[in-house]
C-alpha cells in the first residue's frame, strides 16, 4: 500500500558550490511512502506525516546552509570565540566566503556536491529512522517551483527574527514582477534577477570592521581588500560573515522580503521620478511582498 502528500512542504536553504560560490534555493517536497497497514488501517496518519515529517525536514535541512562534506572547498572548525558555534570556510571559483554561526545553522552533507540526489539520501536516511516500523519504504521527490520567466538565487539573515530566519546565510530561489504605469515590464524582472543572480543580501546597519569580525585564524591569514564584513547576535547565537563585494548587495534596510520590495521599487523611481511602480517580489515559493512607488 502506498500513501502520498504532494507539496508537503517547502524547503528554504543555501548551498555552497564550487562554481556558483553560496547559492539560495528552494525546493518543494513531495513524499510517497511504502507499507503495511497498521492497527488504524493506515500506512500513517495524515496528520503524522504532515506534522511528523514536515518537522524532521524542516530541522534537517530547512533556513540552514548545506555544506558538502567530501568537497575540499569546505573547512569546518569549532569556534574558538563562542560555545556551540562553528567556524566555515568556503573556497569557490566565484568568491571566499567566511562564517561563524551556531552548529545548528549548518546541514553537514556527506557528498561531492549539493544537489537534489545527494540532499535526498540524507532526508531520507533521517526520516526513516522515525518511522513505525509498518513503514517499509519512502521516496521524497525533491523540486524547484516551475518558473517560466525570470527568477534569482539570494542568501541573507535576518538578525531581529525570532525563528530560524536570523540564520546568516539561509536563502530563496524567487521570482520577481514589476508594473511601471499598470504595464508589466520583463525588462526589468531580467534586470533585477541578473543583478541579483547568486547574490548575497547585507543590511548596512550589520556592517562591522575588519577588527571586530569573528572568523577562524584561517580565514583571518585569507582574507583581502574586496571582503567586507557583517554581524549579528540574535537568540540561537552569534553570526559573523565574511563576503567578496562582487557577490554582495549592501542594502539601506533589513532583508525581510518587505523591505527588500520597497527598497527595489525606490532605486527604480530614482531615474524616473513621477512613474507609478509597483513591485511584488516573492521568497521563495507562494509567498512574498507588494511595493509600490
Amino acid at each position: 500500500m502506498q500513501l502520498f502528500v504532494n507539496d508537503l512542504t517547502v524547503i528554504d536553504f543555501s548551498y555552497c558550490c564550487p562554481l556558483r560560490g553560496i547559492v539560495g534555493e528552494s525546493w518543494i517536497v513531495d513524499v510517497l511512502l511504502d507499507g503495511s497497514l497498521n492497527e488504524m488501517s493506515m500506512v500513517l496518519d495524515f496528520a503524522v506525516v504532515k506534522k511528523q515529517i514536515k518537522a524532521i525536514i524542516d530541522d534537517a535541512v530547512d533556513h540552514k546552509l548545506l555544506l558538502p562534506m567530501s568537497n575540499k572547498m569546505i573547512e569546518c572548525t569549532d569556534s574558538t570565540e563562542n560555545q556551540d558555534h562553528e567556524f566555515v570556510d568556503v573556497y569557490t571559483e566565484r568568491a571566499d566566503y567566511f562564517l561563524q554561526s551556531p552548529k545548528c545553522a549548518f546541514a553537514k552533507i556527506a557528498a561531492e556536491e549539493i544537489n537534489i540526489t545527494s540532499v535526498t539520501e540524507h532526508l531520507t536516511d533521517i526520516i526513516l529512522r522515525e518511522l513505525p516500523t509498518n513503514v517499509q519504504g519512502l521516496t521524497l521527490t525533491l523540486r524547484p517551483e516551475n518558473i517560466p520567466g525570470d527568477y534569482y538565487h539570494y542568501t541573507h539573515g535576518l538578525k531581529l527574527h525570532d525563528g530560524n530566519c536570523q540564520r546568516i546565510a539561509h536563502g530563496h530561489r524567487s521570482k520577481i514582477t514589476f508594473f511601471i504605469n499598470d504595464e508589466r515590464s520583463a525588462d526589468l524582472e531580467h534586470f533585477w534577477c541578473q543583478r541579483w543572480e547568486d547574490i548575497y543580501i547585507a543590511s548596512e546597519d550589520d556592517r562591522v570592521a575588519k577588527a571586530d569580525i569573528q572568523l577562524s585564524e584561517q580565514a583571518k591569514a585569507k582574507l583581502t581588500e574586496e571582503h567586507q564584513y557583517f554581524a549579528y547576535t540574535a537568540p540561537q547565537g552569534r553570526f559573523d560573515i565574511a563576503v567578496d563585494k562582487n557577490v554582495l548587495e549592501v542594502v539601506d534596510c533589513d532583508s525581510t522580503v518587505e523591505l527588500l520590495a520597497d527598497y527595489i521599487a525606490r532605486q527604480i523611481n530614482k531615474p524616473k521620478p513621477g512613474q507609478t511602480i509597483k513591485v511584488i517580489a516573492y521568497e521563495g515559493v507562494g509567498k512574498g511582498a507588494i511595493a509600490s512607488a
